[in-house]
């Protein structure tokens, strides 16, 4: 999630709306702390599919751009021929990760966005090109507590 300076008179954690004296310094702050956490695990996967490190980074590249995200940067690990991969894209609105098991034909996919983002996207792209038999779908609001 892209964090932005906050002047010194507004601390960094103020969820709650400001008075009107702190109303310029808020309104330059893009993303609050708040966004939606997809957590998919995909299986029935074609193990092709599962372990390509640039295959997997395009996808989740292009995942992020379906859902209107930033990219700041990615890394990708393969664990040798034929197996599985782990790899992150950060965003300025936070990330999409996938875990790979080739040998199971399954994916775990994290995608976490706030802003204007919309994680669904990205996980229609991916689920689109990777193209499971199963799928099991957690989606979870995150936000900072309420005082």
């Amino acid at each position: 999630m892209k964090r932005e300076a906050l002047p010194a008179s507004v601390p960094d954690t103020a969820i709650m709306p400001v008075p009107a004296a702190h109303a310029a310094a808020t309104a330059a702050l893009k993303h609050r702390p708040t966004g939606t956490h997809v957590l998919a695990d995909l299986g029935g996967i074609a193990a092709e599919k599962l372990c390509s490190c640039a295959s997997l980074d395009a996808l989740l590249r292009a995942a992020a751009e379906a859902a209107k995200a930033r990219v700041l940067h990615s890394h990708f690990h393969g664990f040798g021929d034929g197996q599985g991969v782990t790899g992150v894209v950060l965003l300025a609105e936070s990330h999409i990760s996938i875990h790979t098991w080739p040998e199971c034909g399954f994916a775990a996919a994290d995608i976490f966005m706030c802003g204007d983002a919309q994680p669904e996207l990205a996980l229609a792209i991916i689920e689109t090109a990777l193209q499971p038999s199963s799928r099991k779908i957690n989606s979870v609001h995150r936000s900072p507590p309420v005082r």
